[in-house]
Parts: C-alpha cells; structure tokens; sequence
C-alpha cells in the first residue's frame, strides 16, 4: 500500500463527511449568500476553525464559479488548495533523517492519546533511517507505560533504559543521557507523564527534566514533541496551548485520524499555531505512522467517494 493510499484510508472517516456535507449543502449550479454561509457553517462544525472557514467562504465568494462547471468539485478544490498553503510551510519531513549529531526528543501529551505507542512507531522509523535508538522511560508514574515501551523496544530492537515504577522521572532521564553518551546514541526518545490535570507537578517535573537534560547536553532537548488524539476534537487545543506554556513545543504528532470524522481540527490547529506537524497516526500497525506531507492530506481530506 502507498503512501497516499494508507492517507486516504486514514482519512476516509473525515473525507466521507466533508463530501456529504458539501453534496446536501450545494444543489444548485450558482453558490449565492446562503449557500455560502451554510459551508462556513459546515466546516466550522466539522472543526475546521472558526477563522479557517471564514477565510475559504470569502475565497468561494471572490472566485464566483461558472456555473458551466460542477460547484462541488470547484469548492472542493479550493478547499484541498487552501489547506495546502496553509499547511505545505508546516512540514517537518527532516525530523526522521539521520543526525550528524545526538538528538534529545522530549515527547509530551496527556495520558491516553496513545503517546507510548508513537514512541515506538517512531522508533522504527528512525532505526529503519540507519539511527541508534534509545528509549527512555520516563512516565515512571505509570507501570502501563513502563512496560508497553519495554514491549517496543524488544519488538523493534532498540535500548531502553528504564527504573521501578514511582522512581524520579529526572533521574531516569539522568541515566539516559549517560547511556547514550557511552553507547553513541542518535536519537533519544524520552517518554514523559501527561498528568495535565495537576499542572503545577506537570510542569515541576518537565523543568526538572529539562535541567538534567541540560546538564549532560546544553542544546537539549532539541525537539520537543506533542502527541494530541484527534477523536478529542477542540479539547486537543487547550492541550496544546497548556503543554506549551510548560516547555515550547517544537513538533506535533496527531493519533487515531482513521477513528474519527474530525480530521480538520488539524487544520483549526495549523491556522492558529503555525506549529510545525511531525507525523499523523493513521492506523494500530507498527508502520501507520506517517511523515506528514501537506498535498497528501489535503487530498486525501477532501477525496469524494
């Protein structure tokens, strides 16, 4: 399967939902004042954003379709190029390469946007981009977590360094750090708690991180990276905006856009943020993560069946 085939099942859920919105909202050849504002509607239901379904209503409204052509295909592809320019500048495609030097990744998210599982994925990606992998189990709060990257880095063959459960996060990431320099390490990949709704020890617990990281390697973390679950819809945004104020994300990785018909708060995201986008969770398998492209998903967001 290629790459723009896993993006259209990825997407298939918001695709099929944006087709039959714009098929029950434009049945007549000329788009007037009422039809306009039921798309704008439209997508701002369909979690689009507020100022990014403003802005393709007056792009519709300024280009007047000829009525010679057919008015869905014309607005659907205003919308796949809107999202293109919007999102072409946030591509990260030379995360994944090989470093010439070691990279500290700090990953970040609340518990149960599936932040260990990308982890790995992620891992195997760099690994299969010829890097030294190492991953460190810093959400000591939770076995769960612990164990489910222990899983991934036998089952993708990377290191992991890891301590008991309730163990100081800085210190295991404290060990890491010494790990990867006696071992040359690329890439570490630090997994962190996502306990966002006690802040104040959320935020204690990335500084303390943070200076250790530093202390080993003055430059790091050199990413860090912010894992959101789009079935959330507009919550991912408090995320991100609560996430950032404790360390500056520098990345974002979205999961589970194949279980929900809301694929366009990544767009509402792009708008408001300009926060440059990773990767997209497109699936349960090993190798659904997948490098971002912005013509991929805007074709496959706005395909019709």
């Amino acid at each position: 399967m290629g790459i723009f085939d896993k993006f259209k099942l990825g997407f298939k859920k918001s695709a099929n939902n944006i087709a039959s919105g714009l098929r029950e909202i434009i049945v007549k050849k000329e788009i007037d004042d009422i039809t306009l504002d039921k798309i704008e509607e439209f997508l701002i239901a369909s979690d689009v954003g507020i100022d990014s379904a403003s802005e393709i209503k007056d792009i519709i409204a300024q280009k007047k379709i000829d009525p010679k052509n057919n008015p869905i295909e014309e607005v659907n592809k205003i919308l796949s190029e809107y999202i293109i320019d919007l999102m072409k500048p946030l591509e990260k495609k030379s995360f994944f390469e090989k470093k010439q030097s070691q990279n500290v990744i700090l990953i970040s998210g609340v518990n149960g946007v599936g932040k260990t599982t990308t982890i790995g994925k992620m891992g195997k990606i760099f690994k299969e981009a010829d890097n030294k992998v190492l991953f460190s189990a810093c959400d000591t709060f939770r076995a769960a977590a612990i164990e489910q990257l222990e899983k991934w880095s036998e089952k993708i063959g990377v290191d992991l360094v890891k301590s008991e459960t309730g163990s100081d996060p800085a210190s295991v990431a404290y060990k890491s750090m010494e790990y990867a320099k006696n071992n040359k390490i690329d890439q570490i990949l630090i997994d962190t708690a996502g306990r966002l709704q006690n802040k104040k020890n959320l935020m204690d617990e990335f500084k303390k991180i943070g200076n250790v990281i530093k202390k080993s390697d003055q430059a790091a973390p050199h990413e860090v990276i912010l894992v959101l679950d789009a079935t959330s819809g507009q919550n991912i945004i408090n995320q991100l905006e609560e996430f950032n104020k404790i360390i500056p994300i520098t990345g974002l990785i979205m999961t589970k856009l194949d279980g929900t018909a809301k694929g366009g708060v990544l767009i509402a995201i792009s708008k408001k943020y300009k926060v440059p986008i990773v990767g997209l969770g497109l699936g349960e398998k090993e190798d659904d993560l997948q490098i971002f492209n912005a013509e991929e998903f805007a074709n496959a967001f706005t395909q019709f069946n």
